[in-house]
């Protein structure tokens, strides 16, 4: 009869295989996801380019009617655009990174909290990708490593 340490050995070892293939899944789909993203941006670039070179301008060109939804891409920042463009998991990232609490800087825990989830690797980790990814695409920044803020925009 095998031992109740060897049978908890081999489930963990189970376990643990599982973890590292859902890992190694997870990282494929978000490389597909960062390559989509950015064929995405060379299609606006490219459509803003062709706008410029005929002369128009990029007031004229119609931008989609469609308000963000979850999921979708995180624009680049460009001029007078708000936080409205975005989806609405960012839009609240943007809101408690420009609230007062956010304003000296927030590490991701803190994040978290604020975003009122619970503060495990698990759920802090979301919030950490989305605001890399606001801090690539010029909504916020990364003061120190792991804590960011919103991003200061000059009035006027």
């Amino acid at each position: 009869m095998p031992s109740v340490l060897g049978l908890l050995e081999a489930r963990e070892k189970r376990v643990r295989e599982e973890i590292a293939r859902l890992r190694e899944e997870a990282e494929r789909v978000q490389a597909t996801l960062g390559d989509a993203e950015r064929a995405l941006q060379r299609l606006v670039d490219a459509r803003v380019t062709v706008v410029e070179v005929l002369g128009e301008p990029p007031s004229a060109v119609a931008e989609p009617a469609q308000s963000a939804v979850a999921g979708s891409p995180v624009p680049l920042r460009a001029g007078d655009m708000t936080a409205s463009v975005l989806a609405p998991d960012y839009q609240r990232i943007v809101a408690v990174l420009e609230s007062q609490a956010g304003r000296e800087g927030m590490r991701c825990q803190q994040l978290a909290v604020a975003l009122g989830l619970e503060v495990v690797p698990a759920k802090v980790e979301g919030p950490r990708s989305k605001a890399k990814r606001l801090v690539e695409r010029g909504w916020a920044l990364q003061v120190r490593p792991a804590v960011f803020t919103a991003l200061a925009v000059p009035a006027g």
